[in-house]
């Protein structure tokens, strides 16, 4: 279903198909209710602490369990953090994602048990650009209407395209991933079909491109936001020891440099603190999410 939802997505939300996945915050596989009352008797281990984690391009929420490690339940573990997790249609448009986000980020705000001490979002892949569109989206809504977005303490990003990814050149694409992800691999014979959303990733959008633009064409530059602090991770399959030429290959999905957020226009790039960009190396786009290292750095920046 989220393979699925991945590559054709925007049609099945646009021909009102029961596959369509409508995005909705779970825990353990079920819905969250956003109700306080409701969360009260339900959400017993809640804690002061949320820590919201987005999945990436035709995952789901239940993937960020990888070889046995998640890196919210051990976050909820040894910090207090409760994990809280998005399900979404990663076929729809990055800013259509960010956008429904944004509301359904202030009815978990609202429906919280407890006041919220410490709010933090962690991305994998797009689930990063979607994290930033909605931040972006909620402080535009009713001129501040929306509190959560100035709440946001730490977004950690892993393996986000923040600058695109090259998904037609030669070993990388949608069939790359779908052929990593169970159950996807038949979905790779679609050949050249792409969503909104695989467009957006391709380019990094965060909003949405011109109207006629027909997924060719980058959308406004959405810088990052202030206030908050921000962190990436960018994976590389090179060995620890790194290529004699200084450069080194992407995570086998997403190049380092958009990783890190550069990009050859100043006007584009993103201003990540030198101390708060990471690449890990020997470690793929998916294995993101078991990393021993990765998990010891957003440990380190959460604490």
């Amino acid at each position: 279903m989220a393979a699925l939802n991945g590559v054709l997505g925007d049609y099945l939300a646009a021909t009102d198909e029961p596959l369509a996945i409508t995005m909705a915050f779970r825990r353990s596989g079920r819905p969250l209710p956003l109700d306080r009352f409701t969360m009260r008797s339900r959400a017993t281990r809640a804690t002061p602490r949320l820590l919201v984690l987005l999945h990436g391009l035709c995952l789901n929420d239940l993937q960020w369990l990888r070889a046995g490690h998640d890196h919210g339940e051990l976050l909820a573990r040894d910090l207090g953090y409760t994990p809280v997790y998005l399900h979404y249609n990663s076929g729809l448009s990055v800013s259509t994602n960010g956008r429904i986000l944004a509301r359904l980020m202030e009815r978990l705000y609202d429906a919280w048990p407890m006041p919220i001490e410490r709010l933090a979002l962690m991305g994998h892949g797009m689930g990063g650009l979607v994290a930033r569109s909605a931040i972006h989206h909620g402080a535009l809504i009713h001129r501040d209407a929306l509190r959560w977005p100035t709440r946001v303490n730490d977004l950690i990003f892993l393996g986000t395209p923040h600058q695109g990814a090259p998904l037609e050149c030669a070993g990388h694409g949608v069939d790359v991933l779908l052929a990593a992800i169970p159950y996807a691999e038949s979905l790779a014979r679609l050949g050249k079909m792409r969503s909104a959303g695989i467009n957006d990733l391709r380019l990094g959008n965060v909003v949405c491109a011109p109207s006629d633009s027909r997924g060719t064409q980058s959308g406004a530059q959405v810088s990052l936001p202030d206030g908050i602090r921000c962190f990436t991770i960018a994976g590389s399959l090179a060995a620890p020891a790194g290529n004699p030429d200084g450069r080194l290959p992407d995570d086998g999905f997403v190049p380092v440099a958009s990783a890190l957020g550069r990009h050859p226009e100043p006007d584009r790039r993103l201003d990540f603190a030198p101390c708060h960009q990471v690449v890990v190396s020997g470690t793929g786009h998916l294995d993101l999410l078991s990393s021993a290292e990765v998990y010891a750095l957003v440990h380190r920046w959460l604490s």
